[in-house]
């Protein structure tokens, strides 16, 4: 069995990651969302396991320096990252695995694993990314501009991304995000393995 492909995916608040991911994981049951641990206390109906990892921050520290973290930041007084346990099993069993990420954590992801697949998800304009924001109607307009300013950082870094993907409609995304999936499988560098094996079997016949 083919190991499954690594893939990043950044994009900037309000840009419609989750709702992306989410049209994505029901249409394609070989694509798993990765679950990253953190030190900070479960939320009210948080669950372990499927919402985050939750560990100590020992346990945490022993992860680093252990290498069993793909990546990891601390923010706010917390540790978050992606344990490479559960992402390394699914891929063994065949399974495409998403880590939704901001693009520090994205970063450290393309250094370490030269072989992932990277795509950043961007609005069709800055001006469609504001209304967004606007429209979930929680934030103050002090925290939508610096929401906005985060996203303009964001959008700069996305040029270090192997593909870029335009929000219009989930639909579309969605169709794009499983084009690329399929794209990358028919690399020669992936089936190099394969293609080996059966030169090797053709010398056994001859």
């Amino acid at each position: 069995m083919t190991n499954g492909l690594l893939l990043v995916f950044s994009g900037p608040s309000g840009v419609g990651k989750d709702t992306v991911l989410h049209e994505l994981l029901h249409q394609n049951e070989s694509v798993r969302l990765s679950v990253s641990a953190t030190t900070r206390a479960p939320r009210p109906g948080e669950v372990d396991g499927k919402d985050y990892y939750f560990v100590t921050r020992e346990r945490f520290q022993e992860m680093m320096a252990q290498g069993e973290m793909l990546e990891y930041a601390e923010y706010c007084g917390n540790y978050y990252g992606t344990p490479a346990g559960p992402v390394r099993d699914w891929q063994k069993k065949g399974y495409d695995v998403i880590l939704e990420i901001e693009v520090q954590g994205g970063a450290q992801i393309q250094e370490k694993n030269p072989d992932c697949v990277s795509v950043f998800l961007l609005p069709p304009s800055l001006e469609v990314l504001e209304s967004r924001l606007r429209h979930r109607a929680s934030d103050s307009e002090e925290v939508i501009q610096k929401r906005m300013e985060s996203a303009c950082g964001e959008i700069l870094e996305a040029k270090h991304y192997d593909y870029l993907i335009v929000n219009d409609t989930v639909d579309h995304a969605v169709g794009q995000i499983c084009s690329i999936l399929c794209a990358e499988k028919l690399r020669f560098s992936r089936a190099d393995a394969n293609i080996e094996r059966m030169l090797n079997y053709a010398k056994t016949i001859k």
